[in-house]
C-alpha cells in the first residue's frame, strides 16, 4: 500500500510516523491518507478518459466521512447514495446535487421528496412500485425527476455472496425480460422524465468478465429501448471493481484495464457514462491502527499457536466476521522475527477473530499493529456492541493530520439512552 510505509524501521502514513498518532489519539483508530485517495481518483479518471466526460459517483457507503467526501469533491467526483442520510452527507460536504445518483430498493417518499427538492442528477429506480411512489412525490414536489431503472441482469460477479447483486434471486434491480414494460409504465407517469438505465453486479470483482457480459446485455437493451420511444442518454455501469487485500493473491483488475473493457464495449452507445467506485478509491487509503494489549498462551501449553489479543474489535472491523475477510497485519515498528498467531480482539464473541494461523511479525504487549486495506467498509460498518465507543478517524496530508471524527466517549454512548418516566420516579422503587 503506498502511503503506508516504513521508514527507518517505523511504519508512517504519508510523512506521518503512526506511533505519533497513536500517542495523540489512542488506539483503535482509523488513520486514512488523502494522497491516495486523490490518487485513485486521478488513476480512474485517466483509465475513463477515452469514453468522454463520465461522472464518476464515489458510492457514499464504502466510507462516509465528510472529510473522505470533500477530498473526493475536491478531485472533481460526484456521488452515488443509497439513503437520505448520505444525500444530505454528500451535499454538507461539497458535491453539487446535479452530481449524485440515488440508488438503493427501499427509498422512502421523505427521501425521494428532499431529493426531488435538491434536484438530484437521477434517480437509479429499482421497481415499477418504486416509479409509483416517485411520481406522486414529484408531481406534489412541482419537479420533473429524471429516472433510470437498475436492471439486474441475472449474472453472477463470482465474488461473496453477501456482496453479490447482480443474480436474479438478489433484491436489486428488475428483470431484464421486464425493463421495456417498466420503461413504458414509467414513460405514462407525471412528474418522471426518463434519462437512462442501470447497472450493478456485485463488490470486489476480481474478474472483468461478468462486468463485459452484463455492459453488452446493456448496451443490446439500451437500443431496443431506443426503438420503443425512449431517450436513453445516460448509462450507468455501477462500481465493484476490487482490489488486493492479500498480496500474496493474483492481483485484480487495475483502473486501465477496466477503462479499456469499457471503451471498447460501449463503443457506439452515445450516451454519458455513469460510473459507481467506491472500494477502488478508498479501500487501500485506510489502515485501523490497534494495539497489542496481551499475548495469550494457545491451549497445549508453549507450543500451541498463541492468541495475539488487540484492543480492536469485531465491533470495530465487521469485515472479517461479515465475510470471512482476510487484512493483511504489518507491525508498525517491525522487530524482524516472525510467529505463527491467533489474531482476535476483545468483543465477547467467538467470532471475534481477525486472523487464524497467520504468519505474521513477532509481537509483545503494546506493541502497534496496523490491519491495512481497512478504509472501505470498515469505519462504516462499525458498531458499539459490548459498549464500546466508536472509534476515532484521522487524515493524514503530508506532514499533518487531523481527527477527523473524535473518538466517542463512553458518557456520550450511555448518555444516548433515556430512562422512562416510570423508571425515574424513585418513589415507586420497591425495597
Amino acid at each position: 500500500m503506498e502511503n503506508f510505509e516504513l521508514r527507518g524501521g517505523v511504519m508512517h502514513a504519508e510523512d506521518v510516523p503512526l506511533p505519533e498518532i497513536a500517542q495523540a489519539v489512542g488506539t483503535p483508530a482509523y488513520i486514512y491518507s488523502s494522497a491516495a485517495m486523490e490518487r485513485q481518483a486521478r488513476l480512474f479518471r485517466e483509465a475513463l478518459a477515452p469514453v468522454g466526460d463520465p461522472l464518476i459517483a464515489y458510492a457514499v457507503k464504502a466510507n462516509p466521512n465528510a472529510a473522505v467526501l470533500a477530498t473526493l469533491a475536491r478531485a472533481g467526483l460526484g456521488a452515488d447514495v443509497v439513503s437520505g442520510g448520505e444525500l444530505r452527507r454528500a451535499i454538507a460536504a461539497g458535491i453539487p446535487a446535479g452530481k449524485i445518483v440515488f440508488s438503493g430498493v427501499g427509498k422512502t417518499r421523505e427521501e425521494m421528496q428532499f431529493a426531488c427538492d435538491s434536484d438530484i442528477f437521477q434517480f437509479n429506480l429499482e421497481s415499477e412500485p418504486e416509479a409509483e411512489m416517485l411520481s406522486e412525490v414529484a408531481v406534489a414536489a412541482g419537479c420533473q425527476a429524471r429516472v433510470a431503472f437498475r436492471i439486474n441482469p441475472a449474472i453472477d460477479a463470482g465474488t461473496h455472496a453477501k456482496i453479490s447483486t447482480g443474480k436474479s434471486e438478489n433484491k436489486f434491480g428488475i428483470a431484464e425480460a421486464r425493463a421495456p414494460a417498466a420503461y413504458a409504465r414509467a414513460a405514462s407517469l407525471p412528474g418522471l422524465e426518463i434519462q437512462g438505465i442501470a447497472i450493478h453486479i456485485g463488490s470486489q470483482l476480481t474478474d472483468l468478465s461478468p462486468l463485459e457480459l452484463a455492459y453488452a446485455k446493456i448496451g443490446s437493451l439500451i437500443a431496443r429501448l431506443r426503438e420503443a420511444g425512449h431517450p436513453i442518454s445516460v448509462a450507468d455501469l455501477g462500481g465493484g471493481l476490487g482490489i488486493a487485500y492479500d498480496p500474496d493473491q493474483p492481483p485484480p483488475p487495475t483502473p486501465a484495464d477496466y477503462g479499456a473493457m469499457v471503451t471498447r464495449v460501449t463503443r457506439g452507445w452515445n450516451v454519458r457514462l455513469v460510473f459507481e467506485p467506491g472500494r477502488l478509491l478508498v479501500g487501500n487509503a485506510g489502515i485501523l491502527l490497534t494495539r497489542v494489549l496481551r499475548v495469550k498462551e494457545g491451549a497445549g501449553g508453549p507450543e500451541a499457536t498463541p492468541f495475539v489479543i488487540v484492543d480492536a474489535g469485531m465491533n470495530d472491523l465487521m469485515r472479517p466476521t461479515l465475510y470471512d475477510a482476510w487484512h493483511e497485519l504489518r507491525a508498525v515498528e517491525p522487530k524482524g522475527g516472525h510467529a505463527i498467531a491467533n489474531v482476535v480482539g476483545p468483543v465477547c464473541e467467538t467470532g471475534d477473530t481477525f486472523a487464524m494461523a497467520r504468519r505474521m511479525s513477532q509481537v509483545d504487549e503494546g506493541d502497534l499493529l496496523a490491519f491495512m486495506t481497512s478504509g472501505a467498509y470498515a469505519a462504516t460498518m462499525a458498531s458499539t456492541y459490548n459498549s464500546r465507543p466508536l472509534a476515532p478517524e484521522v487524515m493524514v496530508n503530508g506532514n499533518r493530520f487531523a481527527v477527523v471524527r473524535d473518538r466517542q466517549s463512553i458518557e456520550a454512548l450511555i448518555g444516548a439512552d433515556l430512562m422512562p418516566p416510570w423508571l425515574q420516579d424513585k418513589s415507586t422503587e420497591q425495597s
